[in-house]
């Protein structure tokens, strides 16, 4: 009895935690989360944990300084443009990227003047923070 009870508490600390880091566990259609990141860009927040869907209109150079970060640039429905920088020292690279390409993600945005960034795409070896993925042609990168 102690056991299930110790299990509920973990349970319900855990919840509140992730509610607070802005983790959510009902779906939200890509309208709405496009919606949402307009509405994060538009107040200047960050540290959003966030899903949703795009279509590739740049691929840009890896960035090679400190971690190396597989770079694209995605449009979501709104129009809104984001940048996915994606950890590659810690998860697999998206292979044959291309432009028109459609990307999920689940990833924390930060905010920056050209629309925001997508990051933390991969899971956290120390496990401090929620695991990210990216969705590319039915295969996830984590």
């Amino acid at each position: 009895m102690k056991k299930i009870a110790v299990l509920l508490l973990v349970a319900f600390l855990g919840y509140g935690y992730l509610q607070e880091s802005g983790f959510s566990l009902t779906w939200q259609s890509s309208s709405a989360t496009s919606s949402a990141l307009q509405n994060a860009y538009d107040n200047r927040q960050s540290d959003l944990q966030v899903e949703g869907e795009g279509v590739v209109v740049h691929v840009l150079p890896d960035d090679l300084k400190g971690s190396r970060h597989q770079r694209f640039i995605l449009e979501l429905d709104s129009g809104q443009t984001v940048l996915v920088a994606h950890n590659i020292d810690l998860a697999p690279r998206i292979k044959a990227l291309e432009v028109g390409d459609r990307v999920e993600f689940f990833g924390e945005y930060e905010w920056n003047s050209r629309g925001g960034v997508i990051h933390w795409t991969h899971r956290d070896p120390r496990g401090r923070h929620v695991a990210g993925w990216l969705r590319h042609a039915g295969k996830t990168y984590q």
